[in-house]
């Protein structure tokens, strides 16, 4: 089991578990399916869309969205069963695999790209990667942001244990860089966006700049086994989804903060540099997320190796 980094986490998992399903029920008994989602990206241009419903209208089923501030705590939330599926960056399956949970890779999709960053404010002292040494970093533990830390130190030749990890949630990371507790913050947007309208951060690296990794839809195990039928038909409408949300890019920053509630100017900085798509997962994509797996597990990050293709989930007749 992971360790949560804010009580709240623990508590929203509470409340998703006492609405949860059970997994053994066959079809016919499937009477809520819960989605996790965060605060920017694909699955809440779905749920704004509402075209995972339309595309469950006939099943009888509630659709029912549960939103994370982070991956970790959503995987776990996959694990106990709170909810069905969800989208995470690339660290914390990873993670959650190395711990044993109870999750599988259903599709791949963009990477944060240029929508993630270690980043600075501007009259830090810090003014690139080779600075950070004996600095500390405010990072959300088995996130896709720690990936880029680590790699970015690895590229530019600074060993992990040289800087101090802080690791803390998105909203403790915020008020940390607020008040100069942490030197720099890794993580991504909306937070990084909305970092960007406070503070005009100076950006030290971006995910795109060091890495080339996928963020992924995941569901539980025994749930895509009992119910291979939903989790195809929703990557099908998150295909749906981005096909939309690329042909109406004037209406992307709009609906996501309709769902979220962030500032429409974070949104719309976020939503210009998201790209949208879902797709299958194949071997150089699990090539490439066994390497950060590799990698962690070097670094004493996560407790066992783990391998990749152990979890990866093939739809019925694949």
């Amino acid at each position: 089991m992971f360790n949560l980094t804010r009580r709240v986490f623990g508590l929203g998992l509470l409340v998703a578990a006492t609405a949860a399903i059970s997994f053994g029920a066959a079809a016919d008994d499937l009477k809520a399916f819960n989605i996790g989602y965060q605060k920017t990206g694909l699955p809440v241009i779905a749920r704004q869309q509402q075209i995972i419903e339309k595309a469950l209208a006939d099943k009888g089923v509630t659709v029912k969205w549960v939103e994370f501030t982070a991956g970790p705590p959503l995987v776990e939330a996959l694990n106990v069963g709170a909810i069905d599926v969800g989208w995470t960056g690339d660290a914390p399956p990873i993670f959650g695999q190395s711990a044993g949970a109870n999750i599988v890779y259903a599709a791949a999709l963009p990477s944060n790209g240029e929508g993630e960053a270690i980043f600075v404010k501007p009259a830090s002292p810090i003014q690139s990667l080779a600075d950070l040494k004996g600095m500390r970093i405010g990072v959300g533990k088995g996130t896709s942001a720690h990936n880029l830390v680590v790699a970015a130190l690895e590229k530019a030749g600074i060993p992990f244990d040289q800087v101090t990890p802080v690791y803390l949630s998105p909203a403790d990371a915020a008020a940390a860089f607020a008040s100069d507790q942490i030197d720099a913050w890794a993580v991504w947007d909306p937070f990084f966006a909305i970092a960007e309208t406070r503070y005009q951060p100076r950006v030290l690296a971006r995910s795109i700049d060091v890495l080339k990794v996928n963020t992924y839809f995941l569901a539980n195990k025994d749930f895509a086994k009992a119910h291979p039928d939903f989790v195809s038909t929703t990557i099908a409408a998150l295909g749906d989804a981005a096909k939309w949300a690329d042909q109406n890019r004037d209406k992307v920053a709009e609906a996501l903060h309709e769902v979220t509630g962030v500032p429409l100017d974070a949104q719309t900085i976020a939503a210009n540099r998201t790209k949208f798509g879902i797709y299958p997962i194949t071997a150089e994509i699990v090539a490439g997320q066994q390497a950060t797996a590799d990698r962690f597990f070097k670094l004493g990050l996560i407790p066992k190796a783990v391998r990749i293709s152990d979890a990866v989930w093939t739809a019925p007749g694949n």
